[in-house]
């Protein structure tokens, strides 16, 4: 496989050993590639300014700056950089604050490491890695803390809804109530391949990396509420 069709992945972890493991393991992968490693949060919004990788696995404690906050820097210089949280903290407000920042995935690190591995490459399609029930309840709680837009963001994002066709707003809906690409594909009767290009064509035009992030996008500007969605 050539370099340029390989998932370039920013490595950002204080423990050194951790990262030449996953890093062992990554690059045994054919469409894998580490093209940079981070030891703080300083360093990974510096490397990723500087290589652009597709997806950056990221420690949530670590010197200098933590992982939401070099999540948060890094979304806002790379906003199609997939952020993949591994980490040995496990808490809805961990959770929360990253899904915030803009991270399209949470893992612990007793994880094995096929399933990393799988994680890495569902990022980079733009899947989010979270159990759909914890993506409900924690969109939700951001949800009620978003104070309503202003008149001038109103008709701002107003304007972005209507760049959505009608199926891009059915399979952004859909994703909002945790349904799979899979199961988008049977309820709308397209193949799961449409429902793809569907999804990469709505995260384009809101300038996101994950289904998650686009669902946040679309709940802070009303275009839809979890309580209608059942």
């Amino acid at each position: 496989m050539e370099s340029n069709d390989r998932i370039k992945v920013l490595l950002a972890d204080d423990h050194i050993i951790v990262r030449e493991g996953t890093r062992e393991m990554l690059e045994r992968q054919p469409d894998i590639q580490v093209v940079a490693e981070a030891n703080d949060g300083v360093d990974a919004v510096e490397l990723a300014r500087v290589y652009r990788p597709d997806v950056i696995v990221m420690d949530i404690a670590m010197p200098n700056m933590n992982g939401i906050e070099a999540t948060r820097e890094i979304k806002k210089i790379l906003p199609t950089t997939a952020v993949l949280i591994l980490t040995a903290y496990d808490s809805d407000q961990y959770i929360m604050a990253l899904i915030e920042a803009g991270a399209a995935g949470y893992m612990l690190k007793n994880v094995r490491g096929n399933q990393l591995i799988d994680a890495i490459r569902a990022v980079h399609s733009g899947e989010s890695i979270l159990q759909p029930s914890t993506t409900r309840r924690v969109i939700d709680q951001l949800n009620k803390n978003n104070p309503p837009a202003s008149e001038a963001t109103e008709a701002e994002t107003d304007s972005m809804s209507h760049a959505l066709t009608e199926r891009e707003m059915e399979v952004l809906k859909l994703a909002a109530k945790g349904v799979s690409n899979r199961d988008i594909a049977s309820q709308l009767f397209l193949s799961s391949r449409t429902v793809q290009t569907h999804l990469s064509n709505i995260f384009k035009k809101l300038n996101v990396a994950s289904r998650t992030e686009a669902i946040l996008y679309g709940l802070k500007r009303g275009w839809f509420y979890m309580e209608e969605l059942p």
